[in-house]
């Protein structure tokens, strides 16, 4: 698939900027859907087989784009999922911000409850941004892995993967790449735990979660979670035998092979277009965002800069502003996320020039209309 096809698998209707909350399924996952599901309704021994065959495609395609082994990489059924086997196995302080989405807070607030092996070392940076020089601070003796999200979901920030892992040395990295992976080139060997989902900016639908593991992780992290399907070998029946030494022992239960056939589809048309070009053409759209935003006078709190940044361009109206401005998009058919305030606006390759100029007339309408 090259750029030109990929733009065309976004076939929604315009007005579409909220990719960060959730990705309209591209027409080439949708096709792939009604196929396999005409496979499983079969009843047919290699039908099935054909579909639940998407399990080591998807693992492949996902150790191709982290650049890990396959080894490393289990399915899960979302990002949480997948945190929850990170800090459930995890011992030790653990590094993590209060501005973090839940997904982080609650899971290692419960982890912390139930297990009583984990110590939460809250950090409160400023800006919301974690950078190597607020995680340097807050580092201690007791530090045992930090926990971060690639990109805020509020501002939009971009962490710095690589000076990260320098700050913290041999501790762990857990990071939640649910709004960067796929549309972002970030330095994933940094990490130790990668987790994601692809029903956002992958376009893949719910259930297509997955998480990979280094060496180090799986050395250090226990599978606490384990299920049958953690193991090496067959069905463990009448034994049970010791967790998989590889990913495979983060695994619970059988994954949803309709589900993986969408993972594994949509992250074909990625590793095809190549990241580093949807990266680009994303980077654009949001400049253009951002161009809009500062000619109708609408703060933005997203960093300039592309390398700080993904596809996520927050805009921080005055508070009696913040509903106005909501009002206005809505009426010019423009679907973003307000939330505590913000206006979050999220473009996506296939955001055309349709969409941006029913942006520039909401922004336009709003702000002939607001009171100075």
């Amino acid at each position: 698939m090259d750029l030109e096809s990929f733009q065309a698998s976004f076939d929604g209707e315009p007005g579409y900027l909220d990719w960060a909350a959730h990705g309209p399924l591209s027409s080439t996952v949708r096709d792939e859907v009604h196929a396999d599901a005409e496979l499983l309704g079969s009843g047919r021994r290699a039908g099935i087989d054909m579909v639940r065959a998407h399990v080591p495609e998807a693992e492949q395609l996902l150790a191709e784009l982290l650049r890990a082994d396959a080894s490393q990489i289990v399915l899960q059924p979302s990002t949480t999922y997948g945190l929850q086997q990170a800090l459930y196995g995890l011992a030790g302080g653990l590094l993590v911000s209060q501005a973090e989405f839940p997904s982080l807070t609650v899971t290692a607030t419960r982890a912390a409850e139930a297990l009583g092996s984990l110590q939460l070392q809250w950090l409160e940076p400023a800006d919301g941004r974690v950078t190597a020089e607020v995680v340097r601070d807050a580092l201690t003796d007791d530090t045992r892995a930090l926990a971060v999200s690639l990109v805020d979901f509020r501002t939009g920030y971009r962490a710095d993967l690589s000076a990260l892992r320098d700050v913290i040395g041999d501790r762990l990295l857990i990071v939640d790449a649910i709004q960067g992976f796929g549309v972002v080139d970030a330095d994933w060997a940094a990490a130790d735990v990668v987790c994601g989902n692809g029903y956002k900016w992958l376009r893949a639908g719910r259930g297509t979660g997955f998480a990979s593991f280094s060496e180090r992780a799986l050395e250090r992290l226990a599978p606490v979670l384990s299920g049958f399907t953690g193991v090496d070998g067959d069905l463990p029946v009448d034994v049970v035998p010791q967790p998989s030494t590889s990913a495979a022992a983060f695994r619970v239960s059988t994954p949803d092979h309709l589900a993986v056939a969408r993972l594994a589809t949509a992250l074909a048309d990625v590793r095809d277009v190549g990241v580093d070009i949807i990266e680009r053409e994303i980077a654009a759209r949001a400049s253009d965002v951002m161009y809009f935003a500062d000619r109708y006078e609408i703060p933005v709190v997203t960093p300039r800069e592309p390398e700080q940044r993904a596809g996520i361009v927050a805009l921080a109206p005055a508070p009696q502003d913040a509903a106005p401005l909501a009002a206005s998009l809505a009426n010019h058919g423009i679907t973003v996320t307000v939330r505590s305030g913000l206006v979050r606006v999220a473009p996506h390759v296939g955001t055309g020039g349709d969409t941006l100029r029913l942006f520039g007339d909401a922004l336009a309408a709003f702000s002939s209309s607001r009171v100075w």
